[in-house]
């Protein structure tokens, strides 16, 4: 049986990535987490082809012009965007894909796919637009101007929570994961 496909969206800072480690845990989910293709540099920690596929631009740009990406966006100067050919497979091998992308992408994966049965979209809200910007702030990788400019993004993006089929307010990482497993056991016990 093939898989579901899951978006789960929401703006920079909300907590995507902690929520989305959490969910991978749950083996009850038949998880495979999509890895994105970036050209964004790697922050620390994070590991090529386990995080994102880290590429240059001009792989990046190949990419595109053979229609291989299921979305792709750019935001704070740098290219993002979801292998096509990479989320199929694990889908027809029957795991629920789950893609981690900003609104822009998941838009256009939203359009793609609204006609899917086996397709659901989550949003992924703070608790407050002030809890938000403490996040961003915490990380301290970037400079005022990049904080600024997703802070300014991130105001835009929480108004098109209502395009979502579900939306999870990120209280805790814990709650808002638990939240969203129920909603994919939900969708998978149909």
């Amino acid at each position: 049986m093939k898989g579901l496909l899951i978006v789960l969206s929401g703006p920079s800072g909300v907590g995507k990535g902690t929520v989305r480690k959490i969910l991978m845990e749950d083996k009850s989910l038949n998880l495979a987490y999509s890895i994105s293709m970036t050209t964004r540099k790697p922050r620390i920690g994070e590991v090529d082809g386990q995080d994102y596929f880290f590429v240059d631009q001009e792989t990046f740009d190949k990419a595109v012009e053979h229609d291989e990406l299921l979305e792709h966006a750019c935001f704070v100067n740098n290219s993002y965007g979801t292998p096509k050919a990479y989320v199929e497979k694990l889908r027809n091998e029957g795991k629920n894909v789950l893609l981690e992308i900003e609104t822009n992408g998941a838009r256009s994966v939203m359009d793609k796919y609204k006609d899917d049965d086996l397709f659901i979209s989550i949003f992924l809200l703070p608790p407050s637009f002030e809890e938000l910007e403490k996040r961003i702030r915490g990380r301290r990788t970037e400079e005022e101007s990049v904080v600024q400019e997703r802070l300014g993004k991130a105001k835009g993006e929480i108004s098109l929570q209502t395009l979502y089929d579900y939306r999870v307010q990120n209280i805790t990482p814990e709650q808002a994961a638990n939240e969203i497993s129920n909603i994919i056991k939900s969708k998978i016990h149909l």
